[in-house]
């Protein structure tokens, strides 16, 4: 999958949800469900595969290899990963592209922390030279083009909105398809970026890392700018919820029979139990069937 898809999804006059999904089970409910595009991010990838946080237990290697997985049960629909800080300088920000385009991925955000970096909302970010941070984006965009790239920036915690403009100017520049403002969740404040970045697709970040959830509405978004909204973890927390309330059931009375469950069938369906029987009858030509 190049990165059309979603360069179409920055370009419409439309705001799109992407959901996160960390398996080819989770990417197969989203498509399901009639997701556009979906989110593989690191956090997601760091706590189901190591049981780690998002401290850079993981490497692009995983990311790429996991989306290898789930790439399949999205049927063409793009999957936008974590690039994290794409891992070192300019040079190792292409091979993580090239890896990511290997396994399937349409686009990455890279963000500008200093590697390790601080995940999420935790206090104590620092970013990078801007020049550095916008040479990795550059050389993205000229030598791994099938990717789309969307630029985060982390300095509104540490520099605030005056330094989070102008590096998204600067990444722009350099080439990115879109920007990505991390921490900025007033609507005055994406419509002063979007005003001074006319034409530059906005992407923001809804997680339930975030101390206060922003209340947004599709509209306003629309208004000043902002093309793809991530929820990065919205489906892992609700899955681990669920398994817990399950686990629990089962520990205290024998059964999950309070618990509302996926029925079995729908289960079977979802990974294609069916299709995967009897496979002599699916590939052998019927003339040497017996």
């Amino acid at each position: 999958m190049t990165a059309s898809a979603l360069r179409t999804l920055l370009a419409i006059d439309r705001v799109t949800h992407v959901p996160g999904v960390w398996d080819p089970v989770t990417a197969a409910l989203a498509v399901a469900a009639g997701h556009r595009a979906v989110h593989l991010s690191g956090a997601a990838v760091s706590a189901t595969m190591l049981g780690r946080p998002d401290l850079g237990f993981v490497h692009a290697t995983q990311i790429a290899d996991r989306a290898t997985t789930l790439v399949p049960a999205l049927q063409g629909v793009p999957l936008l990963a974590d690039a994290d800080t794409g891992y070192g300088n300019p040079v190792h920000a292409v091979w993580t592209g090239l890896a990511y385009s290997r396994a399937g991925i349409s686009g990455l955000h890279l963000e500008d922390q200093v590697s390790p970096k601080r995940c999420g909302h935790l206090a104590g970010k620092e970013v990078i030279d801007i020049g550095l941070a916008a040479a990795k984006i550059k050389a993205l965009t000229e030598q791994v083009p099938e990717l789309a790239v969307i630029a985060r920036t982390d300095a509104y915690a540490v520099k605030g909105l005056a330094e989070t403009i102008v590096r998204c100017g600067a990444y722009a520049e350099a080439g990115a398809d879109a920007v990505f403002p991390e921490g900025v969740s007033e609507i005055d404040e994406l419509a002063a970026i979007h005003a001074a970045l006319p034409g530059v697709p906005i992407v923001v970040n809804l997680s339930e890392a975030a101390p206060n959830q922003p209340a947004w509405t599709d509209a306003d978004l629309l208004a000043v700018g902002v093309r793809l909204v991530l929820h990065p973890v919205a489906a892992l927390l609700a899955a681990m919820r669920a398994a817990s309330i399950t686990y629990r059931a089962i520990g205290e009375s024998g059964n999950a029979d309070a618990v509302e469950r996926m029925p079995w069938a729908a289960f079977t369906a979802l990974v294609g139990q069916d299709d995967a029987l009897d496979l002599d009858a699916r590939y052998v030509p019927g003339r040497l069937q017996t």
